[in-house]
């Protein structure tokens, strides 16, 4: 048997041998069956020809059963569909299943169930009625978790019985999809995004190529390009038809880092610590892109999301949509490091040309403290969102742990530092970080440019 995911497969029942048929007898079919042979013993024994037909009766049609079972061949096609297949962690998705019978005979009774992962919920299971020929049936069941991740749904089982329940044969189709749980997002509140150029939304600041004849950057030319932009030196340099790349806009970027570190973060489950930073990220991340940045996901060993450009993604464009999916399907499996310091992100952090760099950081000892101190001056302006571990292990009302001195160090190199108490939702220190930064917040280290909050 074939399986069915976007495009529907067919599979076709009773092609196992009738030794798999006679496997499949039920509890039902193998009582009959032994009380036959036991009736038909005894039959024997005593002479009694009447407990003899009986015996025959009992024995021969499970038998029966399974042989019409084995012989029946008839054409299934199955289908499933994921509505959506990308949802946040807490909320449902439906899954659709479509069972169409293609071939000239009905089926009999059938029974339908999707294998799922334990974390989704309970095996659905369907009983679907006699499918005419050329027929259908639809089914759907809902899924849910707590916890982010991909997911395999599949492969389909499809059990075919007879009318008595005396035999039951399993086919499974053979393909398989996956439901990818994404961190929860918050929306975040507009505040003021200021520096060299801002996001679309903002205003945009525009830097001219065309300084004169021999600075011109010219590209090729595409229909619909003015003719008076033809630029014929160059024309006749390449061999082509070129034109001036007059003016070109300037995007603001924005890089998000996720400290991923195993021993900054303890605890586990969806209200660990570890979660609500890699939620806080998908917010922010999400949040920049629609303000119109070139939004970077970067975590402590240097890694960005695959696929991003040097600049990371453009947000406020027709691909922005498919740049939040690609960030946020690597934030529903990404896990912890083993690296033991900030070091590695710091190295990708370009020397004062980073825009606004937005943290999110686990425990800080006074060394990573102090990289994460001299990230400030490769960025234009830098929030950081600390959380202690150990108050989070402890839940909403414990002691703080020693991360007050970290966030004050961060504050005195030009960072606004806000501490993430247990079950405070990002909206909050949202706010809390721009009040900081408009009013009472420290001021930018110096030799850097403005370029983030207020």
């Amino acid at each position: 048997m074939e399986a069915g995911g976007p495009q529907p497969a067919q599979a076709e029942e009773g092609k196992g041998g009738l030794r798999t048929a006679l496997a499949g007898l039920t509890t039902r079919g193998r009582s009959f069956l032994a009380a036959g042979v036991a009736a038909a013993i005894c039959a024997y024994v005593l002479g009694q020809s009447d407990l003899l037909r009986v015996g025959l009766l009992l024995a021969v049609l499970p038998l029966v059963c399974a042989t019409v079972l084995y012989r029946t061949r008839y054409r299934v096609a199955g289908s499933r569909r994921l509505s959506p297949a990308r949802v946040p962690a807490g909320s449902e998705a439906r899954v659709h299943l479509r069972m169409d019978n293609v071939s000239r005979l009905p089926t009999g009774l059938l029974m339908l169930q999707d294998r799922v992962p334990y974390v989704l919920g309970p095996r659905p299971r369907f009983v679907l009625d006699r499918v005419e020929a050329g027929g259908r049936r639809e089914v759907s069941y809902r899924v849910r978790s707590d916890l982010r991740g991909r997911y395999p749904l599949g492969p389909l089982q499809l059990r075919l019985t007879d009318p008595f329940g005396m035999c039951e044969l399993t086919r499974s189709f053979s393909t398989y999809d996956t439901l990818t749980v994404i961190p929860r997002v918050e929306a975040l509140p507009a505040v003021r995004l200021s520096g060299e150029a801002k996001g679309y939304g903002d205003g945009r600041n525009r830097s001219l190529a065309l300084a004169g004849e021999d600075d011109v950057i010219p590209r090729g030319y595409r229909h619909g390009d003015d003719l008076r932009r033809v630029h014929w030196r160059s024309t006749a340099r390449y061999g082509e038809l070129m034109v001036r790349r007059e003016e070109q806009p300037q995007r603001a970027r924005c890089t998000v880092l996720l400290d991923t570190r195993a021993h900054a973060f303890r605890g586990a489950g969806p209200d660990s610590a570890f979660e609500w930073a890699v939620s806080g990220t998908a917010s922010a991340l999400v949040h920049m892109l629609e303000r119109g940045f070139s939004v970077r996901l970067l975590t402590d060993t240097g890694n960005s999301v695959p696929g991003e450009g040097s600049d990371g993604f453009a947000g406020a464009s027709q691909e922005s949509a498919d740049a939040a999916g690609l960030m946020m399907d690597t934030l529903a499996v990404i896990d912890h490091s083993d690296g033991a310091g900030l070091s590695p992100a710091y190295d990708v952090l370009r020397g004062g040309n980073e825009g606004l760099l937005i943290a999110f950081l686990g425990d800080l000892d006074e060394e990573q403290a102090t990289v994460a101190a001299k990230m400030r001056q490769r960025s234009g302006a830098a929030v950081a969102f600390v959380l202690d571990s150990t108050a989070w292990a402890q839940g909403p009302g414990g002691a703080p742990g020693p991360g007050e001195e970290r966030i004050r160090m961060l504050r005195e190199a030009g960072w606004t530092a806000v501490a993430v108490p247990p079950g405070v939702a990002l909206v909050d220190l949202w706010k809390q970080a721009d009040h900081m930064r408009t009013s009472s917040g420290p001021a930018p280290a110096a030799g850097t440019t403005t370029g983030g909050w207020g």
